[in-house]
């Protein structure tokens, strides 16, 4: 890490050298550059040891290195422009902003998490029957507990849903073959109880390998609903379809599977399809599916005012970001889910904290 620092130091000097033809100034803005992606790295080195987040903090560092470096270059151009003072002093402001933004989207945002609730009406519900509580949660990307998961637990228990619902990513991708995180998903996993019961999906085969997570569900009390379309009996006479589908990401197969599973769907019971992704949306809609509850984007993890998500790895682009969308008598909800991503992925969140969502399906009621 200390060689790739110094050497992406070397390109800053160079790039304010090119541009500015002092010297000086490029060692200063080199210096500038060198102190902050240290800091970057002692931040990152410092929480797992803080039992915050486990990736490899180098990786990540040689990530928010290479965006730092990029600022750097583009504000070399300001030096050509402008004094030496402004030009230099503007390069600080925008490092500052840089770390102040890295201890917030790192250390605070990802375990400030939310409830959110919604409220959705089918006619499929019966006008003054009581109302039917979906606890979602989704993309939950464990690599060991931390105080986010304990805060989970409390808001589930405290809210006291009828269900609740899973849609896939249990693992963090770093994580998929770890024996610890694979214990530790498994006890968070345990722990949840609804009185209707716990129904998950599998997420993304990368992240939910298929020889590694169908496995931890063996002894848990949840049903893993693998391309099937099951009634739940909810109590006083209130019944849900679930449309649990197995995600591939390869909607031709996907949407058409979709289509088989819900052949045979009652028309007269409100139905909620369980699907990794947002990406079968307009085919939900075509289907008359009263609830489609996904997650895969984390809201895109990263946001910037104005701009919205970065990336939401979906296949439908930035069309499904997060949050509610309505088409027809279709509802879809889109969590921001509560993990991070892995591998070499800095485990922050900005402007999108993670999220759990409590759905109340009622009638509609007669004016």
């Amino acid at each position: 890490m200390v060689l790739v620092d110094l050497f992406l130091t070397s390109l800053v000097v160079l790039a304010w050298w090119l541009t500015s033809s002092d010297f000086t100034l490029a060692i200063v803005a080199g210096l500038v550059f060198l102190a902050f992606s240290m800091l970057d790295g002692l931040l990152l080195w410092s929480l797992p040891r803080r039992g915050l987040s486990f990736g490899s903090w180098q990786a990540q560092g040689i990530v928010l290195a290479i965006s730092r470096l990029a600022a750097c270059i583009a504000l070399s151009l300001a030096a050509a422009i402008t004094s030496d003072f402004w030009s230099l002093l503007g390069l600080i402001v925008i490092q500052i902003i840089g770390l102040a933004a890295l201890v917030w989207g790192a250390m605070i945002e990802p375990f400030n998490i939310q409830l959110t609730t919604l409220t959705i009406t089918s006619e499929r519900v019966l006008p003054g029957v009581k109302p039917v509580r979906v606890i979602h949660i989704s993309d939950l990307h464990v690599e060991r507990l931390t105080k986010r998961e304990k805060k989970l637990l409390a808001l589930v228990e405290e809210v006291e849903a009828d269900l609740i619902l899973l849609t896939g990513d249990y693992l963090n991708l770093s994580y998929i073959r770890d024996r610890r995180a694979q214990a530790e998903v498994k006890k968070l996993l345990s722990k949840l109880w609804a009185p209707c019961g716990v129904y998950a999906v599998l997420g993304s085969p990368p992240v939910d390998e298929r020889d590694v997570v169908p496995g931890l569900f063996e002894e848990l009390p949840i049903e893993l609903l693998v391309d099937q379309c099951q009634t739940v009996p909810i109590g006083a006479g209130r019944r849900l379809t679930l449309i649990g589908m197995d995600c591939t990401h390869y909607l031709p197969l996907d949407s058409h599977r979709l289509g088989i599973l819900t052949a045979d769907m009652p028309n007269d019971v409100p139905s909620i399809l369980m699907y990794h992704a947002p990406d079968l949306f307009p085919e939900a809609v075509d289907l008359g599916i009263d609830l489609y509850l996904c997650g895969h984007t984390h809201g895109g993890q990263v946001r910037l005012p104005g701009i919205g998500a970065l990336l939401t790895s979906s296949q439908l682009g930035r069309k499904y970001q997060m949050g509610l969308y309505q088409e027809g008598r279709t509802s879809m909800y889109v969590s921001r889910g509560v993990g991070m991503e892995g591998l070499s992925a800095p485990r922050v969140r900005f402007l999108s904290p993670p999220e759990i969502t409590l759905v109340t399906i009622r009638g509609i009621e007669s004016e």
